[in-house]
């Protein structure tokens, strides 16, 4: 992941770690399913190596909702520097944004015997490490902050 590449994730987890007002587009009652990379490429290999030729979600099942993932991330950056100064504030909400997103796993489960195995905790903490190791390099150059010109949820 980019620093600011625009997502969720990154979005939170930057702001908070630089002591910035997390930003969250509405109400923040819109929910999210976050999956960690590595569940992922397992799923996607998995795939790769069935015979099964259908639509099939590989994500994770488990919602929660922008505000409440917000709060975690708040409390996990706080757990290592003390209570973190962050903010939550709420802009203008992004027109078009869909209010749920849970991806439906029943035949990733049935037909390929998969599904997620890295909780969200443990893989949003492997996440503020990597952000939080990127913001202290010394070269800007170093630092793998991509190109992305918009921040959006």
């Amino acid at each position: 992941m980019h620093a600011n590449d625009g997502r969720v994730v990154s979005n939170f987890i930057i702001q908070c770690l630089e002591g910035k007002p997390i930003t969250i587009y509405g109400s923040g009652d819109q929910t999210r399913s976050f999956q960690y990379v590595s569940d992922l490429v397992d799923g996607l290999t998995t795939l790769m190596g069935s015979d099964f030729t259908q639509p099939i979600n590989i994500g994770n099942p488990n919602e929660q909702s922008i505000l409440s993932f917000a709060s975690m991330i708040r409390e996990m950056v706080g757990k290592e520097e003390g209570e973190s100064s962050s903010e939550i504030i709420h802009m203008d909400p992004v027109e078009d944004d869909p209010q749920r997103r849970r991806p439906d796993i029943t035949r990733a489960k049935k037909e390929l015997n998969w599904e997620p195995k890295v909780h969200v905790n443990k893989g949003v903490q492997k996440t503020i490490d990597y952000f939080r190791k990127e913001l202290t390099r010394n070269k800007h150059s170093d630092r793998n902050i991509g190109d992305a010109t918009e921040y959006r949820i």
